[in-house]
């Protein structure tokens, strides 16, 4: 007995999926084809993507070799074309290698540059910071002492990643200017911070004894 219904509730599902596949059959059909084709198409974009950085990755490195050769105006033709096509990462660091390569022999356009990477939001804000900072160093020749506080003390603060850098170029910009009591505190900043590196704690320490040597004597 227990099999006559067994064979009947069979019967009844079997007829419910023949009664469902004809109700439904065109959209089960068009969601597998979709699903193949979506499949297909995330294939597609991955390949895609993956031969567009591989590309990238090869004219970039093109462009270093050229730069490490002294070739600087082909260099920058080639970081040009890596910025204008490459995806976003390659994008960015070829900015970056454009600006470096160009710092020599186009100081005023390499600042232009990472000024224009400091203020690009979509990059990361380390990278954005690392630009200030390049800006601010090829600008201490020649700006004077209020623009490079502008420049670097947001960097200078507690807590920053680059704050002794920031540190170490506003002191030589206030040694420059003569402005000791600024040297000497930024120096000792740096002086006292245990994290600051040991070459630029060296250095700190010898601009130091410059500054307090020309300090008038109390």
């Amino acid at each position: 007995m227990a099999d006559i219904f067994q064979e009947v509730d069979e019967e009844v599902r079997r007829d419910k999926a023949l009664e469902f596949w004809g109700r439904n059959q065109k959209y089960v059909i068009a969601l597998a084809v979709a699903v193949i084709a979506a499949s297909g198409g995330w294939r597609y974009y991955q390949n895609a993507t993956r031969a567009a950085a591989e590309a990238a990755g090869a004219r970039y490195e093109s462009a270093l070799q050229l730069a490490k050769d002294g070739k600087a105006a082909e260099a920058d033709e080639a970081f040009r074309d890596v910025i204008a096509q490459g995806p976003g990462g390659y994008a960015l660091l070829a900015r970056f290698r454009s600006a470096a390569n160009l710092a020599a022999s186009d100081p005023a356009k390499a600042v232009s540059i990472y000024e224009s990477l400091a203020n690009d939001n979509a990059a990361d804000a380390a990278m954005r910071d690392i630009a200030r900072l390049r800006a601010a160093i090829l600008r201490i020749d020649t700006a004077d002492l209020a623009e490079m506080r502008t420049r670097l003390e947001p960097l200078a603060q507690v807590g920053g990643a680059f704050r002794n850098s920031a540190r170490e170029y506003l002191a030589i910009a206030a040694f420059k200017a003569n402005d000791l009591e600024t040297a000497g505190k930024w120096l000792d900043a740096i002086v006292v911070d245990q994290q600051a590196p040991a070459q630029i704690r060296a250095r700190a320490e010898a601009l130091l004894g410059l500054v307090s040597s020309g300090k008038p004597k109390g």
